[in-house]
């Protein structure tokens, strides 16, 4: 079997690294000229860094991640909602880590070239179209400039092309632009002193106006990391046309961010001088998409966010992405017809993601948060008289019992 995978984005990487452990040859083929280290930090969860760590990669993530130890759920003010622990701290067998997105895509695809070879991704390589039959499939490519490139044959194709997938598209025409929820996102990472334990995350306020801080990497001395920030805030309406395509570099205005960071006060880090000392930010909408009647078509598949593109609470987004290459993997080894195996590899995903996007929608586990400040805007005194703990506990548990939903192994 050979199979043809389309992005080398997290989810297409980690795809062909499981293809290649089961012993199935592929090729990645992205549109980009180089892969680049874009975006900024982002939480890879115990259940994906299991299957990471599978593939013998735990040495190489704690070379590039902080091991997360901590995260306190605090309101917009400061009071503290919730404490809990996270990874090795909370009883997993593995950590949880926060890593900058680009140093873990970076990672996987040093990964890839080392075991599959160094013609294993083929950049330059933008997916304009694919016909399938009976025997595989055929896919079309063109370089940046519209030049025709070799078609590629294959029994299978993937498509990991992100939220504007070309293959998404091809499936459900009609189905429009990304949905924005009308929030905008400033994010940006900056060498600063630690807080906490030095592995510490805080999440303070809730979907309309949120600030979400944790180191990433090591920093320039000891007593420093390389600290990540996020903030959030409804500019627009749930439903609005997004002001923009959703990018990972597209840079951030810094005097329309700063105006907003007095709505918050975090007790734990100096946030202010987090964000005004970072050189350089990036803004994109929080964009998602409806989840889908099916994924698969025959030989050809969606994997990642272009099956199930979801806002970024709970840390989901890339674990779920490696969640199906391990699933996907699975099928195509368990089942002699390509078709038959992403048939199952769909039944067995879609249902789980498809939740967690309508979960995120409503905050995630985030959710707490929210609770919390709508029945005390102004902040409390005593959590107890706001907000029963099991009430909190039940909307954490079951959101993180989804996100590791069980596969057929």
């Amino acid at each position: 079997m050979k199979v043809i995978v389309v992005g080398a984005g997290i989810g297409g990487l980690a795809t062909a690294l499981r293809l290649h452990r089961a012993g199935i040859e592929c090729t990645v083929y992205e549109q980009s000229e180089q892969v680049r280290a874009l975006g900024v930090g982002i939480n890879v969860l115990p259940p994906a860094v299991t299957e990471l760590a599978e593939l013998g990669l735990l040495d190489r993530l704690d070379e590039i991640a902080v091991r997360t130890s901590e995260l306190f759920y605090t309101h917009r003010l400061g009071q503290v909602i919730m404490h809990k622990p996270c990874g090795l701290d909370a009883g997993f067998a593995v950590p949880q880590f926060s890593v900058h997105r680009g140093q873990l895509q970076g990672m996987l695809y040093a990964a890839v070239c080392e075991r599959l070879g160094p013609d294993a991704v083929r950049t330059g390589h933008r997916l304009v179209g694919f016909d399938q039959d009976a025997d595989g499939v055929t896919a079309q490519f063109t370089d940046r400039s519209g030049t025709a490139q070799p078609t590629a044959r294959g029994d299978v194709l993937v498509a990991a092309d992100g939220i504007a997938s070309t293959v998404r598209s091809t499936f459900f025409p009609d189905e429009g632009p990304p949905r924005w929820n009308g929030v905008m996102m400033w994010r940006g990472a900056t060498d600063w002193p630690t807080f906490g334990t030095g592995s510490s995350m805080v999440i303070a306020g809730g979907i309309a106006a949120k600030l979400v801080i944790y180191p990433i990497a090591s920093g320039s001395s000891p007593e420093t990391r390389l600290t990540n920030w996020v903030v959030c805030i409804r500019t627009g309406k749930d439903g609005d046309p997004p002001p923009r395509r959703q990018d990972w570099s597209d840079p951030g205005d810094p005097a329309e961010l700063r105006v907003h960071l007095d709505r918050f006060h975090v007790d734990q880090v100096d946030h202010t001088g987090l964000v005004t000392s970072t050189a350089e930010c990036f803004e994109f909408p929080m964009c998602d998409r409806d989840p889908l009647p099916r994924w698969s078509s025959g030989r050809v598949t969606l994997l990642g966010d272009a099956a199930h593109p979801m806002y970024p609470m709970g840390s989901n987004g890339a674990g779920q992405a490696v969640l199906d290459a391990v699933v996907l993997s699975e099928q195509l080894v368990a089942h002699a017809d390509p078709a038959e195996a992403l048939a199952a590899y769909q039944d067995l995903r879609l249902p789980p993601t498809g939740e967690i996007v309508r979960r995120n929608r409503v905050g995630g586990p985030e959710s707490v948060i929210d609770e919390v400040e709508r029945r005390a805007p102004d902040g409390f005194e005593r959590l107890a008289d706001v907000v029963e703990p099991g009430e909190l506990d039940a909307i954490v548990a079951g959101y993180t019992q989804l996100s590791a939903a069980p596969r057929d192994r």
